[in-house]
C-alpha cells in the first residue's frame, strides 16, 4: 500500500479555514499514472484540494442555505472513502480520498488503488484503505494526543517535527508504521522487541517502569423535546482503549468489564483483531433487536496480545433508563424580545462532580442580540453578542438540590444580523450540553484494576480510567417545533 498525497487541514472555528501540512510523493504518482492509463486524474493544486475537500464534507459555504454537492438528496455521502470531482484540464474523480476529522484538524489521504481505474473495484476489497485509515488515526493521535484539547503551540511544533516522522513511518509514500504522541526516539541503536516488529518511528526499546493502562470511554447523546407528543430520545457508547509498555517481549493481557448487579447488558459489542479468544454469547446483544433479560451480561473477559500502539480493545452501547442530565427549555417571544426559562436537573444516580459543565444558547436567524436581563440560580452566565449566544459556566458542581434554573429576558437590535441556521427559525431553537465527569459510566461499566492480569515476569503498573462525557447532547425549545427522529439513535 502507498499514498499519492497526504493533507492536514486546521479549520478551528473562527479562523481561516488552510492546509497546515501537505506531502506528494512523486514515485506513487506515477505507479498511479501507469496503472490508470488514460483514465488517470492527476492530483490537483492545494487550493483546489481544499475546496474540493470541504465541499465533500459539507464544509464549503457555511453561509449558504443550499449548495446542490453538499445538500441535494440525491448526493450520498462515502465517508470516509470520498470522490472529489476534479474539474478544469485534469477532470475527473478522485477516488478513495479518506479523510478524519476531530478537533480543530481535518486529516486526509488518497492512497494508491493497485488495479485499473475501471471497473471500479469494491471499497472492501483495497486494503490500502484501512492501511490508509490506520495510519491517519496514527497522525491524529501524534498531532492531537488521546482526548485532551491540544495546545496550539504543541501541536505547532509536532506539525514541525512531521516532515522528519513522515521520513520514518512512510519513506517514498510507503507506511512502515504508525506514530504515537511524542517526539521519535534519538537513539541510533535499534534493537527488536520481542516477536513483534520494531516500528520505524520507535528506535529504541521502552525504559523504565512496564505500565499497562486501560481507559473507559462512555458517551452519552440525547434529544429532549420536553412534549408528551414527541419520545425523547437517548444513548450510550463506551469504548475501552488500551496502551502496554512494557521491555522486551510484550506479555498476553486479560481485561474484564463488569456491570453492576441491575446493569444492562453490553450491546453492540466490537473486537479489535488482537482478541485472541471471545466467548460468543459476548457478541450476540443487539440494540437493534428487543432488550433480552436473559442476555449475557458479564463479566466480559477479552484476553489480547497487545499491538505496539495504543489501540481500541472494544466498543459497545448500552441501554440506560434516564439520561444525566433532564431539561427543560421554554422561549417565548413578547414584542421584540424573548422570554427564556431553562430548567436543568442532575440525575440522582450521576456522580455531582464535573471536570466541566456548560450549556450553550445560540439564537439564530434573529438580528444581533441587545440586552440581556437573564438571571442564573447557579454558575455564570457569558454573553457573546457578536455570536448571538450564551454560554452558562455551571462548573464542576450542581448545588445540593441538584437543579439550577435560568429566567429572563433578551432584546435584539436591527443593526447586524446574527448567525443563520436553516433548520433554527422562529422559536425554534435548543439548548447544547457539554460535561465530562470523571471516574464514572452511566451503565456503571467499569475495568477492576485488580481485575487486569498481565501474564509477564515484568510485573507491571496497572492504571485504570473511566469517564463519561456528552456528544451531540440537545434539549430543545418546548414552546416551538423541533426535529424529531424515530427509532434508535446512531453514533
Amino acid at each position: 500500500m502507498s499514498l499519492r498525497a497526504l493533507w492536514i487541514i486546521s479549520h478551528e472555528k473562527g479562523e481561516n479555514v488552510s492546509i497546515r501540512f501537505s506531502r506528494r510523493f512523486p514515485t506513487v504518482e506515477h505507479r498511479a499514472k501507469c496503472l490508470a492509463g488514460s483514465l488517470y486524474v492527476p492530483v490537483p493544486e492545494e487550493s483546489a484540494v481544499l475546496q474540493l475537500l470541504l465541499t465533500e464534507l459539507g464544509l464549503a459555504d457555511s453561509d449558504k442555505p443550499y449548495v446542490v454537492l453538499r445538500d441535494d438528496c440525491l448526493h450520498q455521502q462515502r465517508s470516509p472513502a470520498l470522490e472529489l470531482h476534479v474539474k478544469g484540464s485534469g477532470k475527473g474523480i478522485l477516488w478513495p480520498v479518506l479523510a478524519i476529522s476531530q478537533g480543530p484538524l481535518i486529516l486526509a489521504c488518497l492512497p494508491l488503488v493497485d488495479g485499473p481505474a475501471e471497473p471500479r473495484p469494491p471499497l472492501a476489497s483495497l486494503l490500502s484503505v484501512s492501511q490508509g485509515l490506520t495510519l491517519l488515526a496514527g497522525l491524529q493521535t501524534f498531532l492531537l494526543g488521546s482526548g485532551s484539547k491540544p495546545d496550539s503551540e504543541g501541536l505547532a511544533s509536532r506539525l514541525a517535527m512531521l516532515p522528519s516522522v513522515l521520513l520514518q513511518v512512510c519513506p517514498l509514500g510507503t507506511p512502515l508504521d504508525i506514530p504515537q504522541l511524542g517526539a521519535p526516539a534519538a537513539s541510533t541503536v535499534s534493537t527488536p522487541a520481542g516477536t513483534q516488529k520494531q516500528p520505524a518511528w520507535k528506535t529504541g526499546l521502552h525504559r523504565g517502569r512496564a505500565v499497562v493502562n486501560v481507559a473507559l470511554t462512555e458517551m452519552v447523546r440525547s434529544m429532549q423535546y420536553g412534549n408528551r407528543s414527541r419520545q425523547d430520545l437517548w444513548d450510550v457508547y463506551g469504548t475501552v482503549t488500551c496502551k502496554c509498555e512494557v521491555e522486551g517481549v510484550l506479555p498476553n493481557v486479560m481485561v474484564t468489564l463488569t456491570l453492576p448487579p441491575n446493569g444492562s447488558p453490553l450491546q453492540d459489542i466490537l473486537v479489535h483483531p488482537c482478541v485472541t479468544s471471545l466467548d460468543s454469547s459476548i457478541l450476540t446483544a443487539s440494540s437493534v433487536d428487543d432488550c433480552d433479560s436473559s442476555a449475557f451480561s458479564g463479566p466480559y473477559k477479552f484476553p489480547f496480545s497487545p499491538p505496539l500502539e495504543p489501540f481500541r480493545l472494544c466498543s459497545y452501547t448500552s441501554q440506560v433508563p434516564v439520561p444525566p442530565i433532564l431539561g427543560s427549555y421554554q422561549l417565548k417571544e413578547e414584542e421584540n424580545q424573548l422570554r427564556v426559562s431553562v430548567t436543568l436537573k442532575l440525575h440522582e444516580s450521576v456522580r455531582n462532580s464535573f471536570e466541566y459543565c456548560e450549556a450553550h444558547l445560540p439564537f439564530f436567524n434573529r438580528d444581533q442580540m441587545g440586552s440581556v436581563d437573564v438571571k442564573v440560580s447557579s454558575g455564570q452566565l457569558e454573553v457573546s453578542k457578536e455570536k448571538n449566544l450564551l454560554v452558562w459556566v455551571l462548573g464542576q458542581k450542581f448545588p445540593k438540590c441538584r437543579e439550577v434554573t435560568m429566567d429572563g429576558k433578551i432584546s435584539f437590535s436591527g443593526q447586524i444580523p446574527g448567525p443563520a441556521d436553516p433548520l433554527c427559525t422562529e422559536l425554534t431553537a435548543y439548548i447544547k450540553l457539554y460535561f465530562k465527569v470523571p471516574d464514572m459510566t452511566l451503565s456503571g461499566c467499569c475495568v477492576d484494576q485488580h481485575s487486569v492480569q498481565v501474564y509477564s515476569s515484568a510485573k507491571p503498573r496497572i492504571v485504570t480510567s473511566r469517564e463519561l462525557q456528552s456528544k451531540e447532547y440537545f434539549i430543545w425549545n418546548s414552546t416551538g417545533t423541533a426535529p424529531v427522529s424515530s427509532g434508535h439513535m446512531m453514533l
